[in-house]
């Protein structure tokens, strides 16, 4: 085993690093306050190769391994967590769910300007009854011939009014259950497809979550991706890469709180010493240091397995499952080192509480990671 950082690694660690700070950070309680997207912010992370990070530099991408995206998106997640599942779902999701899947024409076609940043994607799949029960899917695709006709409503789509092209998950064949889901490409504009209302969320806050409404909206047959009901295979096998990048958005938010906190124990005191020096503030920050490590090296793990070609089906449950509780307990724990000042804003710890709780909920639950690594334990 290698656990040394190539030069490359080390390099985009530190580009991220320097990017969340200089520009993400100003404005960041701002953003979260008033819900705004970090429209501007997102446009220089493209201009950076951040939101393809993974594409073949032949479509405009980086052509960099899963490792690098892994420290790059726990960068950016220590400050700012709405920005950071843009770039996941961008990266993870949409370029590599269209470089792997789609054809050569839809490659030229979106990816190109996906990997660059020049427009953003989102994926949609949950519905008002089909969150973690992906096969219920009630948005149908009905086959016209040279198009499909589609109707029904998505629920929680990151980027819903941001993005410029939508993988919309959709039922074309309902006798034949999950195996007659369809994957579609639709753009923004096309007729009868409605952007519905803004979330009003607990955390990631700047994120633009959006309820999509599609009603008789007609898409080319191109627009297809893969072959005919290869829609729930798609969804499942993008959502494997995505685990790792919400697994290194935890991991982020909690070294972000875990760095917060071991500034401010240095600084404040009390009974006459820096907090730091009582055991029991010692302890709390020994916990957290310990158990961030932890998730760490299991998102990197995952990543490793992804770039070696190796099933990271169970690896990248694991990172999303133990990660997720390592943000939640590490930002509880980094609020309380803070005492009543992280209660308020402006010592951010407050905040990323917040953020981390959506981490044990989106691109599967907890509780569905706990299922996908029993099935691959119990083969």
């Amino acid at each position: 085993m290698d656990f040394q950082f190539t030069e490359e690694h080390l390099a985009v660690q530190a580009a991220a690093r320097e990017f969340a700070q200089t520009e993400l950070l100003p404005g960041v309680i701002e953003r979260d306050e008033h819900q705004k997207f970090p429209a501007e912010q997102i446009k220089k992370m493209g201009e950076l190769g951040f939101l393809g990070m993974m594409v073949d530099p032949a479509y405009g991408g980086g052509g960099m391994d899963a490792v690098s995206y892994v420290l790059a998106m726990e960068e950016i997640s220590k400050v700012d967590a709405s920005a950071s599942v843009v770039m996941s779902v961008n990266n993870s999701l949409v370029c590599w769910g269209l470089e792997q899947y789609g054809t050569e024409e839809q490659k030229q076609k979106y990816l190109t300007k996906l990997a660059t940043g020049e427009i953003i994607g989102a994926f949609c799949l949950s519905e008002p009854e089909a969150g973690s029960d992906a096969t219920s899917q009630h948005t149908t695709a009905e086959d016209k011939g040279d198009y499909y006709l589609l109707n029904g409503t998505k629920n929680w789509i990151t980027n819903g009014s941001t993005a410029s092209v939508y993988l919309v998950i959709a039922q074309t064949h309902p006798e034949k259950k999950h195996r007659g889901i369809n994957a579609l490409i639709v753009e923004r504009g096309m007729e009868g497809f409605v952007v519905g209302k803004k979330e009003n969320k607990l955390g990631i806050r700047g994120s633009d979550t959006h309820s999509l409404m599609f009603t008789d909206v007609k898409v080319p047959k191109e627009n297809r991706i893969g072959e005919d009901g290869f829609g729930f295979k798609f969804a499942m096998a993008t959502l494997a890469g995505g685990r790792i990048g919400i697994a290194s958005q935890a991991l982020g938010i909690a070294s972000g709180a875990y760095e917060l906190a071991v500034k401010y124990a240095k600084e404040r005191k009390a009974f006459g010493v820096e907090i730091a020096k009582h055991q029991a503030i010692q302890f709390k920050l020994a916990d957290m240091a310990t158990n961030i490590e932890a998730a760490r090296l299991l998102c990197l793990q995952a990543a490793y397995d992804k770039d070696t070609h190796q099933d990271y089906g169970k690896s990248g449950a694991m990172a999303k499952l133990f990660a997720s509780k390592v943000a939640m307990d590490t930002t509880v724990e980094a609020v309380q080192v803070h005492g009543g000042y992280g209660f308020v804003k402006e010592y951010h710890v407050e905040r990323l509480m917040r953020d981390a709780k959506i981490t044990q909920i989106y691109e599967g639950t907890s509780e569905i990671q706990k299922i996908v690594i029993s099935r691959e334990l119990l083969k």
